[in-house]
């Protein structure tokens, strides 16, 4: 008999390759089907692995895709859409009519990180209700975006750079600068129409429009818009704020807010809102300048019979107006004075005033490292922060050793230095 050794070998047949092959098929075609369906930079959409944007060419297709509206989005890239327009971008969000069976609103959340959009230049050119990056949202959520450098053209109803229309759902820490919005009716830097919560966002820029103009909301109905702010130019025919065109619902809220912008229109102009038909308007101010024909005020153009102002100010020298539907009028000196503003949030809300040098900021504007007056990071905070060095007794009694404990670690050491260092002339947001 012979040994095991003499046995011959096995021999791979090609029918054993084909067998063998069978059973890696199945591996390579998973891979292969995989690498299809991917829309996106990765993720499947779920809260604990959202669509992962990362190019212009993925948000191009989150445009182009109704059936992921809903899903979980996060920016992993700053995206510049230069190059793209109304002829190759579709909007987030698609409307029809009231009530219409096709109306698909955007309702997932969509996280920016922080993280930024550029350069987006779109026309509405066939009359379409609700123009915006995102076009219509309805309970979804958009958080800590930055919008730069937006064109957007509206010609219908409810125009922003970021949001046209805003049925419910939330906005929050978002932020457009650098912005020209033009529309009709319900025109804002940021949100045309607010029937959600809109907090702790801002706008830059120049907006246009013909009625309810806003330099960061267009028309607030039953909505809030919270601890938010507008530098914005604004112009427009009716109801026209710096902040706000109109407040026209019961339950329509504008809470801690400011307005600096230029606001030029004809009838209804006001430094922070137009038109107060109805809701309140509570503990905010503005300082820019307010030109118009009729019932226009230093702080708002007109304030109706359900429409409240409480405890809000606007500057009459900078606004060149000296009466206003509503709120109260103080000097320039007043308006930089902590006595003007004494029943105010100074702790959560709104930082510290440095007497005589600026009107109040918010809290969340200032860059870690601005330890002295909220203006940036400057030699005079590297100072401050050098008066505390190697202290070791940082906590609440004081304030985190004069807020140069930037690590919260209870001492001024290298870690602070660190964090320091990195949001030099780093400016409010």
């Amino acid at each position: 008999m012979a040994s095991t050794a003499d046995s011959p070998r096995p021999r791979r047949t090609r029918a054993g390759r084909f067998y063998a092959g069978l059973l890696i098929s199945p591996v390579i075609a998973a891979i292969l089907v995989s690498a299809a369906v991917a829309k996106y930079s990765g993720g499947s959409g779920s809260p604990a692995d959202p669509y992962q944007i990362g190019t212009p060419e993925d948000l191009a297709t989150l445009g182009n895709t109704p059936d992921d509206w809903d899903g979980q989005f996060v920016l992993v890239k700053d995206i510049d859409l230069t190059g793209y327009s109304e002829k190759n971008f579709h909007l987030i969000g698609g409307w029809v009519g009231f009530g219409a069976a096709d109306n698909k609103p955007f309702s997932g959340m969509f996280d920016g990180k922080g993280r930024t959009i550029s350069n987006l230049s779109f026309r509405d050119t066939d009359s379409r209700a609700y123009v915006g990056l995102f076009r219509y949202i309805n309970n979804g959520e958009v958080n800590n975006l930055k919008l730069v450098n937006m064109k957007i053209t509206g010609n219908g109803m409810s125009t922003g750079a970021l949001a046209g229309y805003l049925e419910a759902g939330a906005i929050v820490n978002c932020h457009a600068a650098g912005i020209n919005v033009t529309g009709n009716t319900q025109v804002g830097g940021l949100v045309g129409y607010v029937g959600g919560a809109v907090a702790q966002c801002s706008s830059r820029g120049q907006v246009a429009g013909i009625r309810y103009v806003g330099g960061l909301v267009g028309n607030i109905s039953e909505g809030t818009v919270a601890r938010s702010y507008s530098k914005a130019t604004v112009s427009g025919d009716e109801s026209v704020g710096g902040l706000a065109g109109a407040t026209v619902n019961q339950a329509s809220i504008i809470d801690s807010c400011y307005a600096t912008g230029k606001v030029r229109g004809g009838a209804g102009v006001g430094g922070l809102v137009g038109l107060a038909a109805q809701g309140r308007i509570f503990k905010c101010y503005s300082t820019g300048a307010v030109t118009g024909d009729q019932n226009v005020g230093g702080l708002t153009g007109e304030v109706m019979f359900f429409g409240e102002v409480i405890i809000s100010f606007w500057d009459k020298e900078a606004s060149g107006q000296t009466k206003s539907s509503g709120g109260t009028g103080r000097t320039t000196a007043e308006m930089r004075s902590a006595d003007t503003y004494s029943s105010w949030d100074f702790n959560l809300t709104w930082a510290s005033i440095c007497e005589g040098l600026h009107t109040p900021v918010f809290l969340w504007q200032i860059p870690l490292g601005d330890l002295r007056c909220p203006d940036g990071v400057s030699i005079l905070d590297f100072a401050w922060f050098a008066l505390q060095w190697e202290r070791a007794d940082c906590g609440a009694v004081n304030s985190s050793c004069e807020w140069a404990d930037l690590d919260e670690s209870g001492d001024v050491g290298y870690r602070d230095l660190a964090i320091f260092a990195e949001n030099w002339l780093t400016g409010l947001d």
